[in-house]
């Protein structure tokens, strides 16, 4: 027996903030994977960090089983400590890859609250872009209907430990300053998928987020962006990755040539690659 299955990441959030005094983020999957395979033919252990073993024990608690009578191995096409749900999308691949061992197929709402109890987490595991309780890994809306944007993804430098930027005091009432913002930017989410509206949806959330983890020059970037073609921006509210949004028609040679443009304007900032927005979920492959 062998099997694989396969988590987005992210590019940061497309909306964070509160409703109500809810805390949420609104997911941005891309199309870069965590990869877990699992064989019968031996019993390594390879690539877990420590939040993907709490998981693959967290992951045998819930199913009832006392070991793991596997190899498991573990890749991932996402940094760590940039905001692109590397944690998430690690955690989430293994409770999914070793239920599937057994079979068992867990759902997207069991992990998230497997996920939940390690740290606070990404709904990336979810299909199509969801509206998530982070803390409580309470799904709290769907959407199925979304822009295939493409995102050029710039990281600003550093890294942010997820567990350690939850712990802030002052989190809770920033964000519900914010929420007047954080509103506007949902309900354009929730009135339309066109492109342009999600990015401004999206460039709002960013701008609040500067009060909370700001990013330099952000408003600069965003006019200078916006200048070239480019319909808005989003960013990694407790990361360092800033996504430049795209229409989905727009030509690859011409996001290379504004994002080329950008990095020479804002030296801090290096380009890294271009993503696609994706639907959430698993993929699962079973090779034998």
């Amino acid at each position: 027996m062998e099997l694989t299955v396969k988590v987005p990441g992210s590019c940061g959030e497309l909306v964070q903030g509160t409703h109500r005094g809810t805390p949420y983020l609104i997911t941005c999957p891309i199309n870069l994977y965590t990869h877990v395979t699992i064989t019968d033919k031996h019993n390594n252990i390879s690539g877990l960090g420590v939040k993907s073993q709490a998981a693959l024990k967290r992951t045998l608690d819930y199913l009832g089983k006392p070991d793991f009578d596997y190899g498991i191995a573990l890749s991932s096409e996402l940094p760590i400590g940039k905001g692109m749900a590397s944690s998430s999308a690690d955690i989430a691949a293994v409770c999914f890859a070793v239920a599937a061992a057994y079979g068992v197929e867990l759902t997207a709402p069991e992990v998230s609250r497997i996920a939940a109890g390690i740290e606070p987490t990404d709904g990336v595991f979810f299909e199509n872009i969801i509206r998530l309780n982070h803390m409580t890994g309470e799904c709290l809306e769907t959407m199925e209907e979304y822009p295939r944007l493409k995102i050029a993804v710039f990281d600003a430098g550093g890294a942010v430990d997820t567990v350690s930027f939850h712990k802030r005091t002052d989190l809770a009432e920033l964000s519900i300053r914010n929420e007047r913002i954080t509103d506007a930017a949902l309900e354009l989410i929730r009135s339309s998928s066109s492109p342009s509206a999600w990015a401004e949806a999206a460039t709002k959330s960013s701008l609040a987020n500067q009060s909370i983890l700001p990013k330099k020059d952000l408003s600069e970037m965003i006019k200078a962006a916006r200048e070239r073609g480019a319909l808005g921006v989003n960013v990694a509210h407790s990361g360092t990755v800033i996504g430049i949004l795209f229409s989905p028609d727009t030509v690859q040679e011409h996001i290379d040539e504004i994002a080329n443009r950008l990095a020479a304007l804002f030296s801090h900032l290096h380009y890294c690659e271009t993503v696609e927005l994706t639907s959430g979920g698993r993929i699962m492959e079973i090779l034998d």
